[in-house]
Order: C-alpha cells, then structure tokens, then sequence
C-alpha cells in the first residue's frame, strides 16, 4: 500500500513539475513575441523617422543651395557694382566712401586728440629712408625759405612779400652718400655714383641727385605716371601747349612742379600769391622741443626716433590763420616741398596737437638732406606718409586740400 502511495505522489509531482515547465516556457514564448513586436515596432519607428531625415534633408540640402547660390549670385554683383562704379582718385567711389565713414568714425572716436606713448632715448633709433619725393637733389641751405600763406596781418610783418611763388629754391647734386632708397619701382639703367672715394655709393636714381636721371624722366625707375625709359612721341593739342607754357612764362621758367607719379597738386599756388617767407632764424625763434615717439609706416613697419626741433602749433601762434568773416578759423593746413612735387593735407586741428613737431633734429644730430633738411614734419598722430619732409609751404585755408597718396587711392585722413 505505501508503495502505490509514493508512487502517486511522484507522479503527481511530475505532473506538477511539468506543467510549471510548460507555463515558464510558455511565459518565455510571450515574452519572445513581446520583443519581436517591440523590435518590429521600433524597426517601423526608426524606418519612419529615417524617412522624415531624409525628406528633411533633401529639403535643406536644396534649400542651402538656393541660399549659396543667391549669395553667390548678391556677392558677385556688389562685386560687379564696385567695379562699375565711378572712380574716385584710382579707387572706386564706394571704396573711397568707406574709407571716409572710417575716417569720421575715427574722428569721433580719438577726434586726434589723444597722445601718443613717449619712450627713452636708448629705445630710439636712426629712422630709415622710405620716400625721396621732393628730395632728389639737394637743396642749398642758403635758399631754403618757408612760405606762410593766409597769415593774418600778414602785410605788417618784415618777411611780408607781394609773391612767395617768386622765390626761387637752389639745388646741387647730392655730394653725401646717404642710405639706400626704399621707393625705386625697378632697377635703374644707369649705374651714377654719389659721393666720393669709400663713402661713395651708388645711386639707386641713377641720377646722381641731379634731378635728371630714370626717376626723374619718367625712366626705368621713375615714379612718374607712365614713365617706362622710353621718350613719348605722343603730341599734346597745340591748347594744351599755349597754356603749358604760359603757365611756364608765368613762373619765371622755373622747374616744372609735380614732377612725382600723382602729378601737380590742385593747391599749388598761383603766380603772384602773397604771403611770408620765413628763414631758418623765424623758425629757430620758437622753444625747441624733443621728443621720442614711434614712427609708424603703412607698409607694416615702425622705429622709435629720437626728434628735435618745434611746435607746429607755436608756429601757428606766431603766425596765425586769417579769420574768415563769420570770425571763425579756416578748418585746414596745405604743406607742400619747394617747387611742389610732395604734399599734403591736414587738419588745423591735427596740427596744433601737441606732439606734431616741425623736426630739424634727428638723434640729437641735424636732421640730413635725405630725411627732409632742413625742415620735416613730424606727427605721431598720422601714419608716415602724411609725415612731409623738407617742407616748403605751409597754407591756410578752409576747403580740405590735395593729399600725394590720397590721389594715389590712400585714405586722406590716415590717422593711427
């Protein structure tokens, strides 16, 4: 009996047993299919959100092409507009536009009042030659004169003249071989020397300060529009002719101005201009002043340099502008070399800053020929071509004046 017994029980335990088995395989069965149905589901979802990407993006794609291609399309016509706009001294108007909201914009920031950094003088060195325009011979130090032109109650001072255009400036050929030349364009044709035994070098001009070598006549190494070493055969018409040389007669033949590639400055005076005309003395009378600032030049370089001499504003207040009739002072200040062929233009207020300096001194030594004697310019304020050397005239006057590198296609105002 207890055997039967045992053995319903095993067996019922079997039974038992196996239906657990059954109903965990059957659990695992549903959830196989649970994570099918998801997998199936998440496939459908990833394949439908695939579908949206691609949809989207081929959306974009076309949509940054259209966009690329119109502004391809808007940036070459402001291109072609520049390039189609009238020009405004070798550079198209918008550009010259620019360059002038820049010029305001700088203005009305620094409004060229702020001064610039000092250094010690074991900072400073010798400036470079970078520019001999006005300066290919050398003047004679006897002739130099500096003419002063709407100089209030100018007809009761003692260097009163009826005619400062009548003076007449001395040139010889250089006799010291100063340093190389930055500016010549190509190697000149002839080989002049300046200069004798070891200091003698030659000349980059080729014309061996002569005033009558490439540079000068529109040679190899001129910097004369269009000078290319051969002599033009182009005739100029018989009225251009008759007014050149009226102009010339005018002028007593003197040698020709604005002999530089920007040509003849539309300030030069007219024969007959009164004024003063000022020797080194009227100059020298003013307080000396030094000064150790840096130079700084657009090409990209700068020096610190050691400066002598005096205040153009000292100068203005010994020999002030003429008023206009409303009592106001004319708003500009026109310098340009003897005879003209450097010059430019300022802003009565840039000169009588603090800092901007007739200069007759350089590292505590007379300032050379070929750095501007006997009188530069020199203004921390402005970039260095704004900076004349061997200044012949300084003017007055109420509309802004001609600028060498402005018609060249530079920024007039060329403040730092």
């Amino acid at each position: 009996m207890s055997d039967g017994r045992e053995e319903r029980e095993e067996q019922e335990q079997r039974r038992k047993w196996e239906k657990e088995k059954k109903e965990r395989e059957d659990e695992l069965d549903r959830d196989w299919e649970r994570d099918g149905e998801r997998e199936r589901r998440d496939s459908r979802a990833v394949e439908t959100l695939d579908a949206e990407v691609r949809a989207q993006s081929g959306q974009r794609t076309r949509r940054s092409f259209l966009v690329a291609a119109a502004a391809a399309a808007g940036g070459y016509g402001f291109y072609r507009w520049i390039d189609r706009s009238p020009g405004d001294q070798l550079i198209k108007k918008p550009l010259r536009k620019m360059l002038e909201f820049n010029a305001k914009l700088s203005r009305g920031v620094f409004d060229e009042r702020g001064l610039a950094p000092t250094y010690p003088v074991d900072r400073s060195m010798e400036l470079r030659t970078n520019g001999n325009y006005g300066l290919k011979m050398d003047l004679m130090p006897e002739s130099y004169r500096l003419q002063m032109v709407g100089v209030a109650d100018a007809k009761g001072l003692t260097q009163y003249v009826d005619d400062v255009t009548a003076w007449e400036y001395k040139y010889v050929a250089k006799k010291k071989a100063g340093p190389v030349e930055h500016d010549t364009k190509v190697a000149p044709k002839a080989a002049a020397v300046v200069g004798d035994g070891p200091q003698s070098k030659v000349d980059p001009n080729g014309d061996a300060g002569m005033g009558e070598g490439p540079m000068m006549q529109g040679g190899a190494a001129s910097t004369m529009a269009g000078g290319n070493g051969e002599k033009s055969d182009v005739k100029m018409p018989p009225a251009f002719e008759a007014a050149f040389a009226a102009l010339k007669k005018a002028q007593g033949n003197k040698r020709p101005r604005g002999h530089e590639e920007a040509g003849m400055s539309d300030n030069t005076l007219d024969p007959g201009t009164p004024g003063l005309l000022l020797k080194m003395d009227d100059v020298a009378s003013l307080p000396h002043h030094e000064l150790v600032t840096e130079f700084k030049c657009i090409e990209g370089w700068s020096q610190v340099v050691h400066w002598g001499g005096y205040r153009l504003a000292d100068l203005i207040e010994k020999y002030p502008p003429e008023k206009k009739p409303d009592g106001s002072l004319p708003k500009y200040v026109y310098m340009e070399t003897p005879d003209g062929d450097y010059y430019c233009g300022f802003s009565l207020q840039a000169c009588m800053h603090p800092q901007s300096l007739l200069v007759t001194e350089m590292a505590g030594q007379p300032l050379a020929q070929w750095h501007g004697a006997p009188i530069r310019l020199h203004m921390p304020i402005k970039y260095g071509y704004k900076q004349i050397k061997r200044i012949g005239l300084i003017a007055y006057t109420d509309m802004r004046p001609d600028d060498y590198w402005t018609k060249l296609g530079y920024d007039w105002y060329a403040g730092l």
